[in-house]
């Protein structure tokens, strides 16, 4: 929304009292300056806003929180570096993506309009085919942070304790323009109908969804899953794209390492489709680390060999240990 319009937004929630709404207008403002490394300013808004609430009617951790760095106890931040245009994307989510980068390049736009863009994502795969690789891109594409939630201290075994840090996690991104990533999403958002589940993760989850709905749209959230039938089914509703990053065909296995190897100034080895068959039905993240042991290999000249020689070479060592599984 540009500028004029959140300042009219802001006298008009502040005439009628609607706190709510003087609240997200403040957040979007305070993110707007804080994306300008305008940190001194953005603070300066939070801390008005926080000092001009009543004791009664404000909720202390949003605003007390807001202005801080994230903490590191409860999630990490990643410096963006993987490109969008390098990833293997199926057409229809590459499709989607780029018009979610759009809508959020033009937000201005949407917003005098009284819309805001698409900010909640559910990726769904197998491990290694880009769940997370995915959020990074993104968020280097918006050029914004990315902050990975740490389950190791957000999870504990106390009553209501779990719920409280999922409060803290979201009251401290709320003013802050970035990327937000959920890993494993099922850990939290678990399926509440299941009958071995105590009512603290039903808490969990209720709080979780609630916490999401409410978060602003300068918070792209992202939450990646292995498994999607284990997911509450209200959690489905939540996110605006369900997208599905599935393993490699063979054909997309060619392609990938061609790819691999051009990039970075080598001749790729030649793919038959013999050669990818061998090599398996692998994720992405295992086809990568496939080209690295070749590359390695190459670069260093243990064998003197040709990319063709060293690449078919590997397939025998690469069958063995993926035949393991």
């Amino acid at each position: 929304m540009p500028r004029t319009d959140l300042i009219i937004d802001l006298v008009k929630s502040a005439s009628r009292g609607d706190q709510r709404a003087l609240k997200t207008t403040v957040e979007s403002l305070a993110a707007e300056e804080r994306s300008k490394n305008h940190g001194i300013m953005a603070d300066r808004l939070v801390q008005a806003m926080r000092s001009g609430f009543s004791e009664a009617a404000r909720t202390p951790s949003v605003w007390d929180k807001a202005q801080r760095v994230p903490d590191p106890d409860l999630f990490f931040e990643i410096i963006p570096e993987r490109k969008l245009e390098e990833l293997f994307l199926p057409e229809s989510v590459r499709k989607v993506t780029d018009e979610l980068v759009e809508e959020h390049m033009r937000r201005d736009l949407l917003r005098s309009h009284g819309l805001e863009p698409r900010h909640k994502i559910l990726l769904a795969g197998a491990p290694g085919n880009g769940k997370t690789t995915y959020a990074e891109a993104l968020a280097e594409k918006l050029m914004v942070p990315l902050y990975v939630v740490r389950y190791e201290n957000l999870i504990t075994s106390y009553l209501g304790e779990t719920s409280g840090k999922l409060q803290e996690l979201f009251d401290q991104v709320r003013s802050h323009h970035c990327v937000l990533f959920f890993d494993e999403f099922d850990v939290l958002g678990k399926e509440r109908g299941d009958s071995y589940e105590t009512g603290e993760i039903k808490r969990v989850v209720s709080t979780l969804l609630l916490q999401i709905d409410r978060l602003p749209s300068q918070i792209v959230t992202i939450t990646a899953t292995n498994h999607p039938e284990l997911l509450d089914r209200a959690v489905w509703r939540r996110f605006d794209l369900r997208l599905e990053l599935p393993t490699p065909t063979v054909a997309q296995r060619g392609e990938f390492i061609k790819t691999f190897f051009e990039r970075r100034g080598h001749k790729a080895p030649k793919t038959s489709a013999v050669f990818l068959q061998k090599i398996g039905a692998v994720s992405y993240a295992e086809l990568e680390q496939f080209c690295l042991d070749v590359l390695r290999k190459f670069i260093l000249g243990l064998e003197q060999k040709s990319m063709d020689a060293l690449a078919h070479s590997a397939i025998a060592s690469w069958q063995e240990k993926f035949s393991s599984k």
